[in-house]
């Protein structure tokens, strides 16, 4: 990596910030609708107490000597973490040990009943199934007429987007949007991006996905419209092992999408039936790494996944999270070179994100200016801007 100084490590420690306020309200609201939605036994709802009281009062404890991946969590920092505040250790590691621990207490991995049964899938559904849903799909059709350039285009804006997309795309607005003194779209590296996508024959195109229902649905799209029209000839989705961070895409999520496509009437049918047959061909094949649930930057990814990001033409790493992986969790001046803090990334690398933690790259210094000027920090974690940042 060039000699960029690194910014400082964020935490949660500092009442009134935005880690803070996930630690001490995000993860207990989110314990309390998991109890809601799923009608788990005595011991679960026990165990989901004691785990709202230690996450906003207690201490890191490592998990039980039984548990199928203590080994891996030990080798991710566990044991040196351990008797500490979860406020007082990396706010990236205690995020994901608060999805960890949420699993251990609804027995997830045990051996029962209760195995395999993912907590977040009643809101997943529920998303997935609404009636905005419908019209989003809907809005597909309108895109029939558009040149396939054009249509690219605003497939990847859906993707972008993700749920704040309604499958217009944003093309009537593209032309104010390059007018405006706080952009909605802070960094485009979107021609870059295209470039890289240019129909070789051994075009492969590596996408980590961020969140499933609405927003994993544009993705699939955008990777059925680039199979189709030749951009690229093979498409791999990395997707979660199992259950995190609420609405982290897994396989089973990707089947709930592709069978909401293929169910749905017109061109969002059409392209539900496309990818069924390019996961079925091995056109579009399904990744679920276990580091894709590590508490760590992807500077540690261990070699076979880094052998499989060196093979593809271009990764295209989906969301908030992947992109503080990506860069590092960190407090990074907004200015750093987004080439900088990726350079150990092995090959083309590009990042599809909606803004929603403090971690920034990549901005030109009057970008940073103009949106400190006109929303303070707050553009930062509002989900009102986003980006496109490629790396070569």
């Amino acid at each position: 990596m060039p000699d960029t100084p690194a910014g400082p490590v964020i935490v949660a420690d500092e009442p009134g910030t935005f880690p803070y306020g996930v630690l001490a309200e995000r993860h207990p609201a989110i314990l309390r609708q998991v109890a809601a939605d799923t009608p788990y036994g005595p011991e679960q709802r026990r165990a989901l107490d004691a785990l709202l009281v230690n996450c906003t009062e207690g201490a890191v404890t490592p998990l039980p000597a039984g548990a199928h991946d203590r080994d891996r969590w030990a080798a991710w920092g566990m044991d040196d973490h351990a008797g500490r505040s979860w406020h007082d250790v990396p706010w990236l590691w205690s995020e994901s040990w608060f999805y960890r621990q949420l699993l251990q207490a609804v027995g997830y991995f045990e051996p029962g009943p209760w195995q395999g049964v993912d907590p977040f899938r009643p809101a997943k559904l529920a998303e997935l199934d609404a009636p905005a849903t419908d019209e989003e799909l809907a809005a597909l059709d309108a895109l029939d007429d558009l040149p396939e350039d054009e249509r690219a285009r605003a497939l990847l804006h859906g993707s972008l987007w993700g749920n704040r997309a309604d499958l217009g795309f944003r093309m009537s607005a593209e032309g104010a949007e390059e007018t405006a003194a706080v952009p909605a779209l802070v960094a485009d590296d979107g021609e870059r991006l295209w470039s890289l996508l240019d129909g070789s024959p051994d075009g492969t195109l590596c996408l980590v996905a961020d969140n499933a229902g609405r927003e994993l649905v544009p993705d699939l799209l955008l990777i059925a419209h680039l199979l189709a029209h030749g951009r690229v000839t093979r498409a791999v989705l990395h997707v979660k092992p199992h259950p995190y961070y609420v609405s982290d895409a897994t396989t089973a999520d990707v089947l709930d999408a592709v069978r909401r496509l293929t169910a749905a009437k017109g061109a969002a049918g059409a392209y539900g039936h496309a990818l069924r047959a390019a996961l079925t061909d091995g056109r579009l094949e399904l990744r679920a790494h276990p580091f894709s649930c590590a508490p760590l930057p992807y500077a540690d990814m261990p070699d076979d996944l880094r052998a499989d990001f060196a093979e593809a033409t271009l990764t295209v790493l989906k969301g908030d999270l992947n992109y503080r992986r990506l860069v590092g969790d960190r407090y990074w001046p907004p200015t750093t070179p987004f080439a900088d803090v990726t350079a150990y990334f092995p090959g083309a690398v590009a990042a599809l994100r909606t803004l929603k933690s403090d971690v920034i790259t990549g901005l030109a210094p009057e970008t940073e200016a103009a949106l400190d000027a006109e929303e303070s920090g707050r553009w930062r974690t509002s989900g009102t801007h986003a980006l496109i940042q490629v790396r070569t």
